[in-house]
């Protein structure tokens, strides 16, 4: 009568070493499907290299951390990497990873480090933004699963501006952004992470140019507002897209405010 009890829980653990091992195997595929989707996207989409350090995922609390994403300079300048993000998080409805619309309550990318490098009258963020396509998202459906975003922050950007060297002036000026915060992104269903990387690229990059200006030669910001301005179509209505309702000072910037904001089949 003893053994019944001893097979019982025997065959209790096994169970739950079986589940243990099951949740940490679909974990493990899970975040290296995460990890190619978002690098395979975003090069994609900038036309340069992207690659993601680390992954982990906790689907029983529906959350998702990144770790050590950086995003590669075009071709022909001096340093490899034009943007490292330390970290970010990502809080998801655990029942929409299993729909085509996977719905995040927030999306956060705390430290982002961005080498902001001058060639001539150009430089790597302009060449990049120019790369891609002006209203990408009325003429294609997205690729793969859509996202709804309610919250998405980016916060603590530093960026190092490298100069054209001019003997007795500093070669190097430090930046820090205002904290950037979009909402309600996606409610058109044709947000992807291929369309959410270049948002958040144009949206660092609209931050450069509002923050330079004055500061970093006149070429640098003038060149890029050009480019924004082109690749973007700027509309002038829309949400606030800095904290607490920075306008930041530019008819540029009040226009991608609308851009960042507002649904893809207004553009």
């Amino acid at each position: 009568m003893k053994k019944k009890p001893k097979i019982v829980r025997v065959v209790l653990l096994a169970v739950l070493i079986l589940i243990v091992a099951v949740v940490i195997t679909v974990d493990i595929f899970a975040e290296y499907a995460i990890k190619i989707a978002i690098e395979t996207a975003a090069t994609k989409t900038l036309n340069v290299g992207v690659s993601v350090g680390d992954i982990d995922l906790s689907i029983m609390a529906g959350r998702l951390g990144i770790s050590n994403l950086s995003i590669n300079n075009p071709a022909g300048y001096q340093y490899k990497k034009m943007l490292e993000l330390k970290e970010g998080s990502v809080s998801v409805d655990i029942k929409s990873l299993l729909s085509d619309v996977v719905k995040i309550r927030e999306l956060k990318l705390d430290g982002v480090n961005v080498v902001l490098e001058q060639r001539g009258i150009s430089n790597n963020i302009n060449d990049v933004i120019k790369a891609i396509p002006a209203k990408e998202g009325k003429a294609s459906e997205p690729s793969g699963k859509k996202l709804h975003i309610d919250k998405l922050e980016i916060l603590n950007v530093t960026v190092e501006a490298k100069l054209l060297p001019i003997p007795g002036k500093t070669d190097t000026i430090t930046l820090k952004l205002d904290p950037i915060v979009m909402t309600d992104l996606g409610s058109d269903n044709k947000l992807d992470t291929a369309k959410l990387s270049s948002k958040i690229l144009l949206a660092i990059a609209a931050g450069v140019a509002d923050k330079g200006t004055g500061v970093l030669p006149e070429e640098m910001t003038s060149a890029m507002k050009s480019t924004l301005g082109m690749t973007t179509k700027l509309g002038k209505e829309g949400k606030r897209l800095f904290k607490e309702g920075k306008e930041g000072g530019t008819e540029l910037m009040k226009n991608l405010k609308g851009l960042l904001n507002k649904p893809e089949e207004e553009k």
